[in-house]
């Protein structure tokens, strides 16, 4: 079950990023910070954020966007300026695009094999957490 996050921990992620989240983002990880989210093409696992306040949700956050963001950018056809929030367990992931300093509220899909992206919904706020 994920912990609430504390908005310092946005504004680390925010400054490892250079860049700022989208608000509806920012306040669905204070909430919860990981979980699922469900779209009309299959059930999505979000990265955390790194939460240092104890061992046991350091432990939890190991594996954060930011990590995972940079993980990712290895594959050749990984967009540029993307930030991964969350995959399906089969290599496809979730993901903000980042303009000038700041990252869209839009969520894209991208195919690991493809290397397409396609737009998912307007706003981070439309997919049901579940």
């Amino acid at each position: 079950m994920p912990f609430p996050l504390d908005d310092k921990y946005l504004q680390i992620a925010e400054e490892k990023l250079g860049a700022t989240l989208p608000e509806s983002y920012r306040r669905a990880m204070m909430l919860a910070n990981g979980g699922e989210v469900i779209s009309d093409l299959d059930d999505w696992h979000l990265y955390p954020l790194m939460d240092s306040t104890d061992r046991k949700r350091f432990a939890r956050t190991n594996n954060d966007a930011v990590a995972e963001t940079l993980r990712l950018t290895e594959w050749d056809r990984f967009p540029h300026r993307a930030l991964a929030i969350a995959n399906n367990g089969e290599g496809d992931q979730l993901l903000f695009l980042r303009s000038d300093d700041r990252f869209e509220a839009t969520v894209y899909c991208w195919s690991h094999e493809s290397g397409e992206l396609t737009k998912l919904v307007e706003d981070f706020a439309q997919l049901k957490r579940r």
